[in-house]
């Protein structure tokens, strides 16, 4: 089956791909609407399956109305929204109007949806949209394929998109490996830059390979400040069966889903870096309580927002920039609290390649707020567990990386063991398990994992680095990647250069000082 679904994949979007050359549309112009008509033929499908459920419970059609469909977990579908009609059209039909007409029907009968399913199909060439509905209705896929065929193209389209695209999808990759180390299994989850809904989705797939029901399970919020990519986001939801509170809002300075202590579970992949932010705006912040930090970069406002969101037995895992795990100054000052309030649980560095639109590695952090409560006898509730996942990556382009099933299910059980807990096997990752744990025991690994206690990470300065702790594994040669390696050592010149600007921002601070004095 994952074949056949890979091929169907490649198919559709070689497909869409060649149309899209032929429109002379801008990415963007073209990718909503394709992603529109991917969405009417997973309705349309999940809409056909309940019609014949309702038809063994003897419900004639004649009788049936949207709150039958509702209940079985369906959008309800009429005959003019349907894949299967339009593709009957004559050639004489204004097609992309019938396609904007079936939309807006979808919208009507389906309330949670009004306002979000695109329009503009007349921009798209008859023939191109001819060509679309054709395929479609030809592919039939069972089970969540559609939801899958609908991230692999939101996943191409990024790249098309190049830095835009790069703000509303995050590599598959990235985000399992964020919730295999969370394991959101229940509650609420919040995301307060989410994008197109890929942490969501993600969150949803680990509940049911948990053989538990992500409907009940998971309530999902979410904020986003375009208000196209919070369309795109309840399309997500949607499209996988799932359904959610997204808002469009600045998180910087808005707060519509009162997020202070509510969450069982944050995730996100911020902007990173970003400068400009008011901070007159956010004095008196609750969600910022350990500090404004002083410099013009929003990291710390995000790493702060992530944790204030969370309950008081509340995990958050989220992307991060490399710097900001060395930041000085105020920055610092805000790390130093979270280490000593024993919320930060997990540090892991990413290679380079792994995002569309960004070469440089990341950092991914991880804040268990229960850690607080464990007695003091166990050693977790003072250590910080590091982890350097830059050696595991398959090349997927030229450009681009991922992890393997196996290598993703391995850093996922390091964590496991770290916590005590029962490693997983369901990707075939026991053997890389056990030539790197025998016997299943959690131990520190050269090159690999570094349970660091608050004392070891005080005499590092507070860094939140893996590199300071984690130490150098065996390395073959021909392994040496040079613009890897060159963008690393451009990260630490950007690190140095914050040093020195707090530095010469300190130094001018003392010297205003003596010279006030001095007058």
């Amino acid at each position: 089956m994952a074949s056949d679904l890979v091929a169907v994949e490649n198919r559709l979007w070689a497909t869409a791909d060649q149309l899209w050359a032929n429109t002379g549309l801008k990415p963007s112009e073209f990718s909503t609407p394709v992603l529109g008509l991917i969405f009417l033929r997973h309705a349309d499908k999940r809409f056909t399956q309940v019609e014949a459920v309702l038809t063994a419970k003897g419900i004639p059609a004649i009788d049936r109305e949207a709150m039958d469909y509702h209940a079985e977990g369906v959008l309800y579908l009429p005959l003019e929204a349907r894949i299967s009609y339009l593709v009957t059209l004559t050639e004489s039909a204004n097609l992309g109007k019938a396609i904007g007409n079936a939309m807006a029907l979808v919208e009507q009968h389906n309330p949670e949806l009004q306002g979000v399913l695109p329009r503009g199909y007349n921009l798209l060439p008859r023939a191109t949209l001819v060509e679309l509905l054709r395929l479609l209705a030809a592919v039939d896929l069972d089970g969540d394929a559609f939801g899958k065929v609908y991230e692999y193209f939101l996943g191409n389209f990024a790249l098309k998109e190049g830095q835009k695209g790069g703000v509303f999808f995050t590599p598959t990759s990235i985000v399992r490996l964020i919730v295999e180390v969370l394991q959101p299994n229940h509650g609420r989850i919040f995301d307060p830059a989410c994008g197109s809904g890929g942490m969501f989705v993600q969150s949803a797939a680990f509940v049911q390979r948990h053989k538990r029901n992500a409907t009940t399970e998971l309530t999902v919020f979410g904020t986003e400040k375009s208000s196209d990519t919070v369309k795109l986001a309840k399309m997500n939801l949607a499209v996988h069966g799932l359904s959610g509170d997204i808002r469009e809002a600045n998180t910087y300075y808005e707060d519509p889903h009162k997020v202070l202590g509510k969450f069982d579970f944050v995730m996100a992949n911020p902007p990173f870096n970003v400068s400009g932010v008011d901070k007159d705006r956010l004095k008196d912040d609750a969600r910022f309580s350990l500090g404004l930090p002083s410099t013009d970069n929003a990291n710390y406002l995000w790493i702060q927002l992530f944790h204030s969101a969370l309950n008081s037995v509340g995990r958050a895992g989220f992307v991060m920039a490399n710097a900001a795990g060395d930041a000085r100054g105020s920055e610092l000052e805000i790390r130093k609290k979270l280490i000593q309030s024993s919320s930060v649980d997990v540090i892991v560095s990413i290679g380079s390649n792994f995002f569309y639109t960004v070469t440089l590695p990341c950092t991914l952090w991880f804040f268990d707020k229960a850690k607080a409560q464990l007695p003091k006898t166990n050693p977790r509730k003072d250590q910080v567990l590091f982890l350097d996942a830059r050696p595991f990556f398959k090349q997927v382009t030229r450009s681009t990386r991922e992890f393997t099933p196996e290598q993703l299910e391995l850093l996922a059980n390091v964590v496991r063991l770290y916590r005590g807990e029962a490693p997983e096997f369901d990707a075939g990752s026991q053997a890389l398990l056990e030539e790197r744990f025998p016997g299943g025991v959690y131990a520190d690994v050269a090159g690999l994992c570094k349970a660091a206690t608050r004392a070891e990470i005080e005499a590092q300065g507070w860094s939140l680095n893996p590199g300071r702790y984690v130490g150098v594994g065996a390395r073959a040669a021909d392994e040496f990647d040079f613009a890897e390696r060159l963008e690393e050592l451009n990260e630490g010149l950007e690190l140095l250069n914050i040093e020195a600007s707090d530095l010469q921002t300190q130094i001018a601070v003392n010297v205003a000082s003596l010279l006030e004095r001095v007058i």
